[in-house]
């Protein structure tokens, strides 16, 4: 098979927003980039135009239901796209598509691939079976060494077959010095941010969902503003449909008197500007990030970022008592813990400038190091290769 043939399939729930999404657009251009074909199929969403204009053939299927009716027919539509197009590879990036993907690829005898993207909730036995079909690949990669502890442990019998393969940043977009000031001044006039010297601007780039951990950076807030009153936090994300909850936040910064110091300006796309007008960052999830890329794009624009103590952050940030203060990359504190998170900020704004910047730098060299978007692309597409060698590929 020649190379340049070579035509790949990544399956998404949708294209909207989150690390599986944006992984699926990045090595989509990789393919592209490498001269093969790629193809995505979706129930589409704001990515899609990203995805086409950089190369890849968008397919709109229903892949967001869990109905076993509905994936038993995206299997048979996943199937038809594969004979169709000679697809040589199926990459599943989500549970409720993987399960077409899987049938698809044993009815066409090609190679299956899975990302575990997240931690998923494994409570029972029937939660466990729906789990498993990511584990069920030729090839199962994680985006964290932490994540491929959890693969493993769940199901030891993919142990062989689990590659960790860390999510990658562009670190060529999230760069301090290709933000220009007018991008800047842009966002935070979207945001109703009035620029002042002494502001102290604080930023949470997440959708609004419990686990994110909101709740916790506007108690901090509460606690902050008391003796500083120039911060200002901006909770930069959008719902999707979890009205309940974004109300909740309302109210609760209502209770506690935050209307002109923490925000809810809704859904961002300009995640590197977001990040590069803060002073800090803060990555607040209470519940385990299966990597963190938040974090990992906050240091790369030499961000100070606070993190919540979780999942893999211990592989994105370095922080004492881990390793020394000259080694420091953020700092992190107990999930659910606003007094932590509180204290951690107050410790940012009291840092000398030469010191915040050293912090941002060392921050930014680790991403370069361990986080690129360029080693991520390489190591997939080195899969894809071995998976469709003859001699290597796995049955």
């Amino acid at each position: 098979m020649s190379i340049r043939s070579v035509r790949i399939l990544q399956v998404v729930p949708a294209l909207e927003t989150g690390g599986a999404e944006r992984t699926a657009v990045d090595i989509g251009a990789a393919i592209v980039e490498r001269g093969w074909t790629s193809l995505v199929a979706s129930a589409g969403g704001r990515l899609v135009e990203q995805l086409e204009r950089e190369g890849s053939r968008h397919i709109t299927l229903p892949l967001e239901s869990k109905s076993p009716i509905t994936l038993w027919r995206n299997a048979t539509a996943l199937t038809g796209i594969i004979r169709e197009n000679g697809v040589d590879l199926i990459h599943a990036r989500s549970r409720a598509p993987a399960w077409s993907s899987l049938l698809a690829a044993r009815r066409c005898a090609i190679p299956f691939v899975t990302t575990y993207h997240g931690a998923y909730n494994q409570k029972n036995a029937a939660k466990a079976f729906y789990n498993s079909v990511m584990a069920r690949a030729d090839v199962v990669i994680a985006n964290s060494q932490w994540t491929a502890d959890l693969i493993g442990e769940r199901h030891p019998s993919s142990k062989d077959r689990i590659v960790p393969i860390a999510r990658g940043t562009d670190l060529d977009a999230f760069n301090p010095k290709t933000i220009s000031q007018e991008d800047r001044a842009k966002l935070l006039r979207q945001w109703g941010v009035e620029q002042r010297e002494n502001r102290f601007l604080i930023v949470n780039l997440a959708r609004l969902t419990e686990w994110k951990g909101q709740r916790v950076v506007i108690e901090a807030a509460a606690q902050m503003v008391k003796s500083n009153p120039e911060v200002l936090f901006v909770l930069a994300g959008g719902d999707q449909g979890r009205s309940d909850y974004s109300q909740d936040l309302r109210r609760l910064i209502a209770r506690h008197e935050l209307h002109s110091h923490v925000l809810l300006p809704g859904h961002c796309d300009q995640p590197e500007s977001a990040m590069a007008v803060a002073d800090a960052v803060v990555v607040a999830s209470i519940e385990a990030e299966a990597f963190g890329r938040a974090a990992v794009e906050a240091g790369a624009l030499e961000r100070p970022v606070i993190v919540t103590r979780i999942g893999a952050v211990g592989e994105t940030v370095l922080a004492p008592p881990d390793v020394g203060k000259n080694k420091r990359t953020g700092w992190k504190v107990a999930p659910g813990s606003a007094d932590e998170m509180a204290q951690a900020l107050r410790e940012v704004m009291e840092l000398p400038p030469d010191e915040r910047e050293a912090i941002g730098r060392r921050a930014r060299h680790r991403a370069s190091q361990h986080f690129s978007l360029q080693a991520m692309s390489e190591k997939t597409l080195a899969i894809y290769e071995r998976l469709l060698e003859p001699q290597t590929r796995l049955d």
